[in-house]
């Protein structure tokens, strides 16, 4: 089986090959950068839900192949599940990481460190060509530190402590940890044991 993961993020996809190839090893996966190119999908639904279900039906449209597509982002206790489906652009521009931990820092300044729970949030969709639909949800929970530390991954991986990092940031474990604990590693490997099962 060929499935198409529809994002250009290679170490995305090395992630998703790793976990086929365990679980399911006769799935085929490539990126957008295998297809013939298509227009980015517009992100207009409110959930990672559903954009991601967005993301995965263009593929299928657009290629004929099973689509994953996954999206994901960070919900604070303190701001009501916020900067949640609007976390790339949470800033008002679109992947400005800098800008987004500046902003995101800022508002929750003066919440008390007993207070600042957050948890990353991945919802990974699978489309088939034949209009079969799932999705499958991943939470790394942890806490909102005061500034940024470590210099590995993306995003607000430099403010973001997972429960489960022994005191490191996101941006500090490795990254086999990270992917270990992750909530797309958890997404993914639900949706990969879920294919394995077909």
């Amino acid at each position: 089986m060929k499935l198409l993961l529809a994002t250009r993020n290679k170490g995305k996809i090395g992630e998703l090959r790793e976990i086929l190839a365990e679980v399911a090893p006769d799935v085929e996966l490539v990126g957008l950068g295998d297809v013939e190119k298509f227009d980015d999908t517009v992100e207009t639904e409110l959930t990672f839900e559903g954009n991601a279900l967005l993301k995965a039906r263009d593929g299928v449209r657009h290629t004929g192949l099973a689509t994953v597509a996954d999206d994901s982002g960070l919900a604070v206790d303190a701001l009501n599940g916020m900067p949640g489906f609007l976390s790339a652009r949470w800033a008002g521009v679109k992947k400005d990481d800098e800008a987004n931990n500046r902003l995101l820092l800022e508002q929750m300044e003066d919440i008390a460190d007993e207070h600042r729970g957050a948890k990353f949030v991945c919802a990974a969709a699978i489309v088939h060509p034949d209009g079969r639909e799932q999705v499958f949800t991943g939470e790394m929970p942890g806490t909102l530190g005061r500034g940024p530390k470590g210099e590995n991954g993306f995003g607000y991986d430099p403010l973001f402590y997972p429960d489960e990092a022994d005191g490191l940031t996101s941006a500090e474990i490795p990254a086999e940890k990270k992917n270990a604990i992750s909530h797309r590693g958890k997404a993914f490997r639900a949706l990969a044991k879920a294919l394995s099962e077909e």
